[in-house]
């Protein structure tokens, strides 16, 4: 699930862990490793403070990393309210895919990774795509499988996808790559693309030039102080999707917008993973007044969203 995960989060494909590192045995020495009849030469020793900073480090990292795990799981304990509340994507997105690969999705071989419960699978189906899912999370899956029977889903990351290699013209990844490691996530996607194939990420993101999302946006990030949201959501650049430089990455920014009633609104906020491992009591309390700021502004109960989505594209060579 790496760089942290952004407010549009979509079901995660959480990061392999690393193996452990062992020490060698007496058995695993090499020659430079024998014993020497000369004394040995004490370490120098580790000044206390230095030693209270890494241990302080590693606390800190290994609390960052259970915040990560939780914000990653808990979505599937809240598959349907993120199906029935979340906003799908524009057509123009899909237009976007088909200009710049330079082929229609009708007929491609498209596999949508952290498909979630499948708002961009049942687009891409809808376009004519052979499409198939691939996402971790057990709650997501099985909430896919309910709302789109008849699409393909299995359980798998992007990390280590279970596919053949060469197998897909696309490969997507709607609202998920930033829970993979880019490191594991690129060469693998590389393995499952054919010589020519695309790797599409795109994420759906609040227009923050409008007041009154702007406003709503900075509430959150006080209830969630030191977490820095907001800087989360714009975290959409090339060495951020590919670290390596191994793909070059074409940028599409599309803007859209929908028009919800409050409750639907409140909803999709409610389903992001930073109120999800929220306490009952402190969300109950910023929904209520984030209620009444709203109601202020949109009287009549209907909320007009307008979201940028960031489009990434990377095409492989063709030989």
């Amino acid at each position: 699930m790496t760089t942290p995960p952004t407010s549009d989060d979509r079901a995660p494909d959480a990061p392999a862990t690393p193996p452990a590192t062992t020490s060698p045995t007496s058995d695993d020495r090499t020659s430079d490793d024998r014993t020497s009849d000369a004394p040995a030469t004490p370490p120098a020793a580790t000044p206390p403070a230095a030693t209270a900073t890494a241990a302080a480090r590693a606390q800190g990292s290994s609390a960052q990393a259970a915040t990560h795990r939780a914000r990653a799981h808990s979505f599937n304990a809240a598959a349907a309210q993120y199906a029935a509340n979340r906003p799908s994507y524009p057509p123009a997105l899909f237009d976007a895919l088909e200009e710049l690969t330079g082929r229609p999705l009708e007929g491609a071989r498209v596999v949508d990774v952290g498909a979630g419960t499948g708002l961009a699978t049942a687009r891409l189906h809808e376009r004519g795509a052979d499409v198939i899912a691939v996402e971790p999370g057990a709650g997501m899956a099985a909430e896919f499988r309910r709302t789109l029977p008849g699409v393909p889903v299995v359980r798998g990351n992007g990390n280590a996808l279970p596919l053949a290699g060469h197998s897909a013209a696309l490969l997507t990844y709607a609202q998920s790559w930033h829970w993979t490691d880019p490191a594991l996530a690129v060469p693998e996607a590389l393995r499952v693309l054919r010589p020519g194939g695309a790797l599409a990420l795109w994420w759906n993101t609040e227009a923050l030039d409008v007041p009154w999302i702007a406003e709503s946006a900075r509430r959150v990030d006080r209830h969630f102080e030191g977490l820095n949201l907001s800087a989360e959501k714009r975290n959409f650049d090339a060495r951020f999707a590919d670290p390596t430089g191994t793909l070059d990455f074409v940028h599409r920014e599309i803007r859209w917008s929908r028009r919800v009633p409050l409750d639907i609104h409140l909803a999709n906020l409610g389903s992001h993973s930073v109120f999800l491992t929220d306490t009952e009591e402190r969300a109950a309390a910023f929904f209520a007044e984030e209620r009444r700021h709203l109601l202020a502004v949109f009287p009549d109960g209907l909320v007009e969203e307008t979201y940028d989505v960031h489009l990434l594209l990377g095409t492989t060579p063709t030989a």
